[in-house]
């Protein structure tokens, strides 16, 4: 009989969220040995020839020492193992390549078969001479031993709660479980009604049980005893991975039927969504957080401020935004996280008091930090639960069912502007591992679903817990969760977080379900960075940016986005004055400027890549004259260009991260440069950005001179510094010193800009950018030839003027030629961006006798910026262009 059929609810109920049902203390926690499959393991670092003999230790309760130079006591027996110099089957060679070498052992065929049993206990491996004794001890990293044992479960398809009119089920994964039993609650916060056993299953290591009835609309969590390194036997209650809605801050997992009427909005079923794109490169991304959407939007309802049912009020002047937006061109709205996330209560989360106080203070970031832990706003890249909805968005997150409903209702209002839904994810990382309480993954299978260091320490080079997707069941959470984000919540496009931290092979399966789940195309984009412990291929072929050619999956780049702002993402202090090449590098020098004209050919060099989507094989003329293919062209000593289509490459200027463009600019141009002028430079930087082949990416504000007020790093900054001002009336610059934990040492460069009032712009600076952007959008969305869809068409269609050593390196001239090109819309198309803050003449031989007359966007009554109409010009008897200072223009062939 289990030992959970019994009523005793208690576990259920308890204050504490784990009990220890057998302490270990003293046991060894070392992880330097791996388990490669079910009877192999390896031990890097002690070499084959090294005598004595090779021992694999088990005890059921943890109470195993092993110290050296002692015997090993408290063991309840011991396998012998073997030196095994066979060579590695190609597929375990290739997965553990990076623990390096170390004599590799081998359990008799007898003992195999005793693996599963053992590994829900504790493990040593010993190395001891003939008496026994103890000369090197060490546990073990069992996920190869669980992938090989258990790589049935990556078939199952109903993991979580599956209610329906003939029952609901109920099934976790907890291969080193010693029992699993499921705790019932009628409600989110009343007593359990039940706790039932569940039945292990050996051939996948899942636990399951099946009661009568549709439970839909109940809550439940899990009591799971398991052996945890260092700890002992623990009974952990824990919440369900596969939760698909949960009660507030998480305490229980929500039994829902996704398909349910119940749990759509009206109309949900026969709402359209917006048509498939064409190609990857039509994608004009928006990324936008919920709270900051609605939080200071005096238009919505009180009720619905800083809510999903924000989107919903289309009247406000966020949804009024945002229709602007779809109109000119814009197609997706990336939402920063909202699956459910760990740094935000969802009951009970405070709004801080803060003052009035001098543009320069202390006294505003100290008011919002004083409450940052318990306050209502966070980025949201700490997940808790992947697969379920934030609550703190949600008018009752106690209520599993209404976050999901309206979820939904701001995807469906979403979709009815013509707006296309991405969805920010972070598989990359949970927000705690261990014995912790928000430790989901790690405290119903310890040990398997993070990723180890050497020694069996979870790595964090992500800023938090690392996950390992490399490993089949975290793959498979990555895989079904983004599939059900696709299917029942009719996410249409998804951004991953640190995607260089997941194996190339399993963003290509992930690809294949999410189409499969969705019925169309789904596109996926991430940050393809490559650092940490799998930097450079080190533990697999990662999904980044040098990495993921003919992947179809695009990266983001930091090759123009450093050129054209100057500087890098991370800069502090002095650094952060060095200027890029929209905002004065060498032509409009600041008081800290030493840059070259070398540095400034360069930075154009690196801006035509960008704009030519970043293409490892574009062919161009450099700086020095020299006729080289843009993977040759040097980006900080990697190749400027790596993607091999342009839907491979997402091109922006700033996002979430770093310093808003505004602020940037704020550091980085003269100090008298005027107002408007800043506006303008902002422009530049947006044109550049939508000008180039690949996706489109921008930041909410970005059109509306965003400012965080010099903030580098706002994810806990509050609504008080990740303020949006729908109206276009505040950039909320000069509203305070930023946090100290991320800025202080900044601040002294900080101060002075905050002070000026100079720097801070105008309603009318405002709108005008507001309405500039749309320009930029509307003449992306004129031609196809803004987008081409592959690298063959760039390279035959793109070509740039005004190259080499005797450019004049402050115009940009790029043309595409139209002819015969589906969309194309014109015969031909030029665009010149001039960044001085001096109106330029170019001669371009090529342009001599034709027909180039203005984009029809700057000829329409209403066009934001008069200067193309008032001011510019082209010659065709001498094909030279006069381009207004500070001014994109283009102009096209009919």
């Amino acid at each position: 009989m289990s030992p959970t059929a019994g009523l005793d609810t208690a576990g259920c109920n308890a204050d504490a969220f784990a009990t220890t049902l057998q302490a270990a203390p003293d046991a060894p926690t070392d992880a330097s040995a791996y388990w490669l499959d079910r009877g192999l393991l390896q031990w890097p670092g002690v070499a084959a020839d090294d005598t004595g003999t090779y021992r694999l230790y088990h005890s059921a309760t943890g109470a195993i020492t092993a110290g050296p130079g002692a015997t090993v006591t408290g063991a309840d027996g011991a396998l012998a193992l073997s030196p095994n110099d066979s060579p590695l089957a190609p597929t375990l060679a290739a997965r553990f390549d990076f623990i390096g070498d170390g004599v590799r052992l081998s359990l008799a065929p007898g003992d195999v078969t005793r693996v599963p049993a053992l590994l829900r206990g504790q493990l040593v491996l010993v190395r001891e001479d003939a008496e026994g004794t103890v000369l090197a001890a060490t546990t073990l990293q069992h996920p190869g031993a669980l992938d090989d044992l258990y790589a049935a479960a990556t078939a199952l398809d109903d993991l979580g709660a599956t209610p329906g009119s003939d029952g609901t089920g109920f099934r976790v994964w907890a291969p080193t479980a010693r029992d699993v039993s499921l705790c019932l609650y009628d409600d989110g916060d009343g007593a359990a009604s039940a706790r039932l056993p569940m039945q292990r299953d050996d051939a996948t290591g899942a636990w399951s049980t099946r009661l009568p009835g549709d439970r839909s609309g109940d809550y439940y969590t899990y009591l799971v005893d398991v052996f945890v390194p260092g700890t002992g036997v623990v009974r952990n209650r824990v919440t369900d991975p596969y939760s698909v809605s949960l009660t507030a801050d998480s305490k229980r997992s929500y039994v829902a039927d996704l398909d349910a009427p119940a749990l759509k909005p009206a109309g949900w079923d026969d709402t359209p969504r917006p048509a498939p794109l064409a190609a990857p490169t039509d994608m004009v991304i928006y990324e936008l957080h919920v709270r900051d959407f609605s939080r200071d939007d005096t238009t919505v309802t009180d009720a619905n401020r800083g809510k999903y049912l924000a989107f919903t009020e289309t009247r406000s002047d966020g949804m009024r935004h945002l229709r602007s937006l779809a109109d000119a061109g814009l197609t997706d709205v990336h939402l920063l996280p909202v699956f459910d996330l760990a740094t935000v209560p969802e009951s009970g989360c405070i709004e801080p008091d803060v003052p009035e106080a001098a543009a320069d203070s202390q006294t505003q970031q100290a008011a919002v930090m004083a409450v940052a832990a318990r306050d209502c706003f966070n980025w949201g890249y700490d997940p808790y639960h992947f697969n379920a909805p934030e609550g703190s968005f949600a008018s009752n997150a106690a209520d599993g069912g209404v976050r999901v409903r309206e979820f939904r209702a701001m995807v469906q209002a979403l979709h009815a502007a013509g707006l296309r839904v991405g969805m920010d994810v972070v598989y990359n990382h949970t927000t705690a591992s261990g014995q912790l309480e928000r430790s989901v993954l790690d405290r119903i299978v310890p040990g398997y679903y993070q990723r180890l260091d050497a020694h069996g320490k979870v790595t964090t080079s992500t800023c938090c817990d690392n996950t390992a997707t490399e490993h089949l069941m975290m793959g498979k959470l990555m895989l079904d969760s983004a599939a059900l984000w696709a299917e029942h919540h009719r996410i249409d496009s998804f951004r991953f977080d640190l995607m260089g931290h997941q194996p190339r092979h399993v963003m290509e399966q992930l690809q294949q379900r999410v189409n499969e789940a969705a019925g169309r195309h789904v596109n996926l984009i991430g940050e393809g960075w490559n650092f940490g412990e799998v930097a450079d291929g080190a533990r697999f072929v990662q999904a980044s940016q040098l990495s993921l050619q003919g992947s179809g999956i695009g990266t983001f780049s930091d090759r123009a986005r450093d050129a054209i702002r100057g500087g890098g993402a991370g800069d502090k202090g002095a650094a952060m004055f060095t200027q890029g090449y929209a905002n004065g590098l060498h032509y409009a020098p600041n008081a800290h400027d030493t840059a070259s004209r070398a540095e400034l050919l360069h930075a154009a060099d690196l801006v035509r890549a960008g704009l030519a989507g970043t293409l490892a094989e574009y062919v161009t003329t450099d700086a020095s004259g020299a006729t080289i293919p843009l993977s040759r062209l040097d980006y900080k000593g990697q190749p400027a260009g790596y993607a091999a289509q342009p839907g491979e490459v997402v091109n922006y200027v700033e996002n979430h991260d770093n310093q808003t463009l505004f602020d940037v600019n704020a550091f980085k141009l003269p100090a008298d440069t005027s107002r408007d002028d800043r506006a303008r430079v902002q422009v530049l930087a947006l044109a550049l950005n939508a000008f180039s082949q690949g996706i489109a990416y921008f930041h909410a504000g970005g059109e509306l001179l965003r400012s965080k007020s010099l903030d580098r790093n706002s994810f806990d900054s509050g609504d008080w510094f990740n303020r949006l001002d729908w109206s276009a009336t505040d950039n909320h610059f000069g509203t305070g010193l930023p946090p100290a934990p991320d800025n202080r040492e900044s601040w002294p460069q900080m101060a002075p800009l905050l002070a000026d009032p100079s720097i801070k712009p105008t309603a009318r600076g405002i709108a005008f950018t507001r309405d500039a952007f749309l320009d930029l959008l509307r003449i992306r969305d004129s031609s196809t030839l803004f987008r081409l869809r592959t690298a063959d068409d760039v390279k035959r269609r793109l070509r740039f003027h005004n190259t080499g050593p005797a450019q004049n390196p402050v115009v940009i001239a790029g043309e595409l030629d139209g002819g015969g090109y589906p969309g194309a819309g014109f015969e031909a198309l030029l665009y010149l961006v001039n960044v001085s803050p001096e109106p330029q003449v170019l001669g371009i031989d090529a342009a001599r006798g034709r027909r180039f007359v203005l984009h029809p966007v700057h000829r329409a009554a209403g066009a934001a910026d008069p200067r193309p109409l008032e001011t510019a010009a082209f010659d065709p008897a001498t094909g030279h262009f006069a381009v207004p200072a500070r001014t994109a223009v283009v102009y096209v062939i009919e």
